[in-house]
C-alpha cells in the first residue's frame, strides 16, 4: 500500500466500506485530497467495495470490485489509483497501478478487481 490514511489503521476496513465513494486514476501519486483532485485523469462514482473478510494472521482485507466504466476527464498516463471519500475531503488510500494506463478525454477506463488490506499484528 502506498498510502493508507490513519483512519483506516485506527478504526479498519469498515471507514473504506462506508466512505470510499469515488475512485481516482492518478497521473502520480497523491498525498492528500487536494492533491488527488490536482492529478487526477478520471473517476469512478460509487466503487463496489466488498464487505470486510474474516481476520487471519495476515491481517484483513476488503476487494475493490473490477472498474469497467470509469470516465476520462483529462489526457495522460494514469500510474495510480486513489480512493476519496468526497463527503469529509478525505485520501483513504492509494497505491501504484499495475501498468501505466494512457487515457484520453472521453474514454472510459477499466480497472481489475484488487485487494486492500491491513496488515495482522507482527
Amino acid at each position: 500500500m502506498s498510502f493508507l490514511n490513519s483512519l483506516v489503521l485506527d478504526s479498519g476496513l469498515s471507514v473504506l466500506v462506508a466512505n470510499a465513494n469515488r475512485l481516482h486514476i492518478c497521473s502520480s501519486e497523491p498525498a492528500d485530497y487536494a492533491g488527488t483532485l490536482t492529478v487526477s485523469l478520471g473517476t469512478k462514482n460509487t466503487p463496489t467495495i466488498s464487505a470486510i473478510g474474516a481476520r487471519t494472521p495476515s491481517g484483513r482485507k476488503v476487494t475493490v470490485s473490477a472498474i469497467t466504466n470509469g470516465t476520462v476527464s483529462a489526457n495522460g498516463n494514469a500510474s495510480h489509483w486513489a480512493l476519496v471519500d468526497t463527503v469529509n475531503s478525505r485520501l483513504l488510500a492509494a497505491k501504484a497501478l499495475d501498468a501505466v494506463l494512457a487515457v484520453n478525454i472521453g474514454d472510459t477506463f477499466t480497472l481489475p478487481a484488487f485487494d486492500l488490506g491491513i496488515p495482522g499484528p507482527a
